[in-house]
């Protein structure tokens, strides 16, 4: 018998880590074991040549996760679709053609702030007639999601996203908006999310901007980590067997302890949790290109609606974070959506893309790092449950993206609930609550 302590945490990704966090502010004892050699999973940010380079680059849309601020995009989107850029977002729509300065972030137009300022913000008008009703029936759709509560979303009848946005708009809004959209805040390009899933997440882009964590995804761990007692966590600990009261490992002995709670990702939490149903996920691969000048001047979160690919959507996160890159240099982040990299042409087809999105030469470009994850996406089909269980039994529990929502704040809505049904069990009083919104994209 190795070690002993009130609690072991199985997997330092933020839903381990923030299960840990709760559950020494109750005054456990707790010990966190990562199989990897550093901790975040998915969340983990790397740097390289003065880059912070994040492994997957979740989006967020409140001021602040974990006590960390969020740096915003400009709001709305812009859209590529047919050799045209759609401003989505500012006001009105702007549709300029390909390589203009359109495409390069330099429509002087402003920001609304409010929940229907930012919904109607969505809604600008193209010259186009048939496009200025489209943008208006978007415009009213995403107003009345705004302003619609949560609750009242899980109540509606449940179906495909695809099929529940088709009686709502035209199909090319779906296609041409929506799919990249819900692509980029779910990583579903095939809209097969549950409807009341995509609505949330709709509802919560319609709500608020855009952002990602100043200084990288990994910021948010390393948040987490500063704020346990030295020691809790111990990586390269890879957990073989779990049970109420142990955990056996591959090469560090056994851990004894009162209660497990894992909170690995949904494949590996199965594999521990016989009986645990393993969950389906998307696939999605990170580009990072140092670039000697930023292609475009604004924050601003460039999807692509055509089909061809391979980028699903870009953006120069230098621009939206400073940070990311050393001073006199850009950062390009770019992701690809679906199966495994093909090697380094990956990566070449990357950057011929990227030319035509920007409208600039990448023959410059810099390849940083490729990041392949293959569970980078919980799927969430109907029917849709943001709270599945996280109690198995008196003892021994399970959390992570996977029983909720399939977000970070899902990740850090089911840590509370476990660390919640944990201390009841126990008897013992839980810290003051820091709930986040769960309902968050």
């Amino acid at each position: 018998m190795r070690d002993y302590s009130d609690v072991v945490v199985v997997g330092a990704g933020i839903a381990g880590l923030a299960t840990a966090h709760q559950l020494t502010a109750a005054g456990l004892s707790v010990t966190v074991l990562e199989a990897a050699p550093q901790v975040g999973g998915r969340l983990a940010t790397e740097v390289v040549d003065g880059f912070r380079l994040d492994r997957l680059g979740p989006l967020f849309t409140s001021p602040e996760v974990a006590g960390v601020p969020l740096r915003p995009f400009a709001p709305g989107v812009l859209v590529h679709q047919d050799g045209r850029y759609g401003r989505w977002g500012a006001g009105h729509a702007r549709w300029s053609p390909r390589g203009s300065a359109g495409a390069r972030g330099s429509t002087g137009t402003r920001g609304t702030t409010g929940a229907r300022g930012v919904a109607r913000a969505l809604a600008g008008a193209p010259r186009n007639p048939a496009a200025s009703l489209d943008q208006a029936r978007l415009g009213g759709s995403l107003v009345r999601l705004a302003t619609t509560p949560a609750q009242r979303i899980l109540t509606r009848s449940e179906r495909t996203a695809r099929e529940a946005l088709a009686l709502r708009l035209p199909a090319r809004t779906v296609q041409g908006v929506l799919r990249p959209l819900l692509g980029a805040l779910l990583g579903d390009p095939d809209l097969a999310t549950s409807s009341r899933r995509a609505d949330l997440a709709l509802r919560s882009f319609a709500r608020g901007r855009l952002g990602v964590p100043e200084g990288g995804s990994g910021a948010l761990v390393e948040r987490l980590v500063a704020g346990l007692p030295p020691g809790t966590v111990r990586t390269g600990v890879r957990v073989t067997e779990a049970s109420i009261s142990r955990v056996t490992t591959a090469a560090h002995g056994v851990f004894r302890c009162r209660s497990v709670v894992v909170a690995t990702g949904g494949r590996a939490a199965a594999e521990l949790l016989p009986g645990l149903r393993v969950p389906e996920y998307r696939a999605a691969t990170v580009v990072h290109h140092a670039v000697p000048v930023a292609p475009m001047a604004e924050p601003v979160l460039l999807l692509e609606s055509d089909p061809g690919g391979p980028v699903a959507f870009t953006a120069v996160m230098s621009a939206v974070d400073p940070s990311r890159a050393p001073a006199g240099r850009a950062l390009v982040s770019s992701t690809v959506l679906g199966g495994p990299p093909d090697g380094d042409d990956t990566e070449r087809r990357v950057r011929k893309h990227l030319a035509s999105l920007y409208g600039v030469s990448t023959d410059d470009w810099e390849p940083l790092a490729l990041r392949h994850t293959r569970d980078a996406f919980p799927v969430m089909r109907p029917p849709f449950d943001p709270e599945r269980p996280v109690r198995l039994l008196s003892g021994l529990y399970v959390c992570g993206d996977h029983r909720a929502a399939g977000t970070p704040f899902g990740a850090l809505t089911s840590a509370e609930r476990a660390a919640t049904a944990l201390l009841a069990d126990l008897g013992t009083r839980p810290a003051e609550p820091s709930r986040p919104d769960e309902t968050a994209a």
